[in-house]
């Protein structure tokens, strides 16, 4: 073959190359081919987009071209070669050790004091089953939704977080993770340093670095975070975000202090910073005053408040919002418009409906009521089943208990020895950004049955720790 051949005769000899090789098999290199037909790469590469097409071969970027498998017998071999993956996603990886459960799968009747959503004898399933059941009978039910949600739920959820909030300042999220998610990657470019609460939440932590960010502890004390170090570590770092629970924080419960909170946006303003308030637990008190969000005081755009109607409703009633003014709001809108364009319509249509209910006080009031017995009922039994465990406060809003271990015990070791006894809890270790100050468990009390559990989970985890 001479330097006219055109690419369709190269593509014939190589179809009588492929057919006395191997699935699988190499293809000489395009230097090869060049030196061997003795065309132009251009012509090579048209021949080869020619059998590729076809599904003769298959290209591997930085790797080669490989015969193809014959069309319909693709799922016929388990042994297929992906190796070639590796080289072509380079090394950014996203780390889901935080999201997932570190022991595995629970099995079968093991009592949950790991959980993070309520039990479903504590959800408002009738209530949510008929709100969607109306919402899916309206005539544009299935039509495609505003980008920023409907303005209706909007106007509603502005109305929960209070203050000067109005919808415009509201964008509808699928949940807070995905509420989380927005705004790291619209905040703060990759590489830069998030300050953090020390402990926090494990999936705030997933989703920062998911989106580049390295996260910097900044610790608590019993009043919340602690401003003279939160002063201290944006002078040193830089940052131009805090992540922060103000209210029942998780996994602590604490509540950040009225004279704190104005310091911790006094200093985040001060340093050209955004405080990314995640309001999770609004829902979740235990029946006394809730304080107001940061968002409702801020007039000047310091704070993106994240807010969820999740875990006091269902873990399937996927909605949240992203509070927020000034341009930050204008980027966030844009990170989930590419994302997923808008949250599902008929979704939206439910939660405005439950929103909108007198029967949506009603359960809160209830589960608070449920929530605050409960509290008392578990950490009656760890204080009692568990020796030397010491609860760092009662919490008076969210889910969970966050119990400090004797000196020497191991959080993971036990919470692999509670799995073996049939409770499951979660090693503390997990909620730190960077080394723990001591071994803790976060013990849940909203995911179990009933007080039997409760109790019976208490004495469980108490005999994980004495075979330990």
């Amino acid at each position: 073959m001479n330097d006219s051949s055109t690419s369709g005769d190269l593509a014939d000899g190589l179809r009588a190359l492929v057919a006395g090789l191997a699935v699988g098999d190499r293809l000489p290199s395009s230097r090869e081919l060049i030196s061997r037909y003795r065309v132009g790469p251009a012509t090579v590469a048209r021949a080869i987009a020619a059998l590729a097409a076809e599904g003769t071969v298959v290209t591997r970027p930085g790797s080669g071209t490989y015969v193809a498998r014959p069309p319909g017998t693709e799922g016929r071999d388990a042994g297929a070669d992906t190796d070639w993956q590796t080289v072509a996603l380079t090394d950014r990886t996203v780390d889901t050790h935080l999201v997932g459960d570190p022991l595995g799968p629970v099995p079968a009747g093991t009592i949950p004091l790991d959980g993070g959503y309520i039990h479903r004898s504590l959800q408002p399933t009738r209530a949510l089953s008929a709100a969607l059941a109306r919402a899916a009978r309206r005539p544009d039910a299935w039509d495609r939704a505003p980008a920023g949600g409907l303005t209706a739920l909007r106007t509603v959820l502005a109305r929960l977080v209070g203050g000067t909030v109005t919808s415009d300042d509201v964008l509808v999220t699928a949940g807070g993770q995905s509420a989380l998610s927005i705004a790291f990657r619209a905040i703060a470019a990759p590489g830069s340093p998030v300050l953090v609460e020390s402990p926090t939440y494990p999936r705030a932590l997933a989703a920062a670095r998911a989106a580049g960010l390295r996260p910097v502890p900044v610790p608590l004390d019993a009043a919340g975070l602690r401003p003279d170090l939160l002063a201290d570590a944006f002078a040193m770092t830089g940052a131009r975000l805090l992540y922060c629970q103000p209210t029942f924080q998780n996994p602590t419960g604490t509540v950040l202090a009225p004279e704190r909170r104005r310091q911790v946006l006094d200093i985040a303003r001060a340093s050209g910073a955004f405080v990314l308030e995640d309001d999770f637990a609004r829902h979740l008190g235990h029946g006394g005053a809730v304080p107001r969000p940061l968002v409702a005081d801020d007039r000047d755009g310091t704070v993106v408040h994240v807010t969820s109607l999740t875990k006091p409703g269902a873990p399937s009633l996927r909605i949240g919002a992203l509070v927020a003014r000034g341009p930050v709001m204008e980027r966030m809108r844009a990170v989930r418009l590419v994302d997923d364009f808008f949250v599902t319509r008929p979704l939206q249509e439910a939660a405005l409906e439950i929103l909108s209910s007198p029967s949506w006080d009603r359960h809160v009031r209830a589960l608070g009521t449920e929530l605050r017995s409960r509290c008392a009922v578990l950490a009656d039994a760890v204080l009692l089943d568990v020796p030397g465990a010491t609860l760092t406060g009662l919490p008076t809003g969210g889910l969970h208990l966050w119990v400090r271990l004797p000196p020497g015990v191991d959080d993971h070791a036990l919470a692999r020895a509670a799995r073996h006894r049939g409770v499951a809890v979660s090693a503390g270790r997990r909620y730190f950004a960077a080394e723990p100050t001591a071994a803790h468990l976060r013990i849940g009390f909203a995911a179990a049955a009933d007080h039997a559990e409760l109790t019976e989970g208490a004495r469980r985890l108490g005999t994980a720790l004495a075979d330990l």
